[in-house]
């Protein structure tokens, strides 16, 4: 069936991406069209350089899911390939968005170019698609406090530990999931059990080092329980070169060893620090407990 399409790797589903997708989702309904979204299964550089190393905002599967949110008809999740990789702008628009998508409008990321070695812009792509049947329209950027919202823009925020910053581009909390495993047990050792938490992809972005408040969903429950969660290295403990994302569920009790947990940022409370002594990390976990306890608590007044 005659689409609207748009292609993009799409990372984070974030508001400006969602921005897009609501202008392909009218235009297509206006048109009793299909809207279409194209994407791949990895990054397009894991491809073109064999050992880098992505820092991703959501896995694939995350991905496809903060797609169908947005409304839209179709997802087409396409195999980045070195012989797709190949491919010119001009080739891509002719075999893939013409010839097996049927696309008739094509809406197209202000920031994103496509085709081998991104050597063609958004003039060129015009040029094609009107040999082809195709309007191709470029979609403005979306804006907060100034900044243009990209992909790497809500990288920065997280790698940063800014991530109510980056709360604000998403749209929604950046969550981090994962199983838990066999930690160093220190956690219990000082009243505050923490799950160690193993992510579920290593391509994953994971916040800068420090003690976030948090929201922790078990399993396939939905009900989002209050925690606080350390990043780091546990100084006190020695020096540690084992980056630990460690849990503390707020009131709760039981095993957790082999759960899958969704954890999702909130606020970073404070940097890792090295206390001269375990009663002084206790009394601070404590503090940090009833800081993040007051605030979660607010917050959720807030969104009612």
């Amino acid at each position: 069936m005659p689409s609207v399409a748009t292609i993009g790797f799409f990372d984070g589903v974030h508001r400006g991406h969602q921005y897009l997708m609501s202008q392909l989702v009218e235009a297509a309904a206006r048109q009793s069209l299909q809207s279409t979204v194209i994407t791949f299964d990895r990054h397009p550089r894991q491809v073109l350089g064999s050992d880098y190393q992505p820092q991703l905002l959501t896995t694939i599967d995350e991905k496809l899911e903060r797609l169908a949110l947005t409304g839209v008809d179709n997802c087409v999740v396409l195999s980045f390939t070195p012989a797709l990789a190949s491919l010119s702008a001009h080739d891509f628009m002719t075999q893939v968005l013409h010839d097996q998508l049927h696309a008739r409008q094509l809406y197209i990321g202000y920031d994103n170019r496509f085709g081998h070695n991104r050597t063609e812009g958004f003039a060129d792509y015009v040029r094609y698609g009107a040999a082809l049947g195709m309007d191709v329209i470029q979609s403005t950027a979306m804006q907060i406090e100034g900044i243009n919202v990209s992909s790497s823009v809500v990288r920065s925020f997280i790698s940063e530990g800014e991530v109510e910053m980056a709360t604000r581009c998403l749209g929604y909390h950046y969550t981090v999931s994962g199983r838990v495993v066999d930690g160093f047990h220190e956690g219990r050792q000082l009243g505050f059990p923490t799950a160690n938490l193993q992510t579920d992809d290593p391509c994953k972005l994971i916040p800068a080092p420090g003690v976030y408040a948090v929201k922790v969903s078990i399993g396939q429950s939905a009900e989002l329980l209050p925690a606080m969660m350390n990043i780091g290295r546990r100084p006190t403990f020695g020096n540690n070169f084992q980056l630990t994302l460690e849990v503390h569920i707020i009131n709760f009790s039981g095993n957790l060893y082999g759960q899958r947990l969704s954890v999702q940022f909130v606020q970073r409370l404070r940097n890792e620090q090295k206390f001269q002594s375990i009663q002084a990390l206790r009394r601070q976990l404590l503090s940090d407990e009833k800081t993040v306890s007051e605030y979660l608590e607010a917050k959720q007044h807030q969104e009612k």
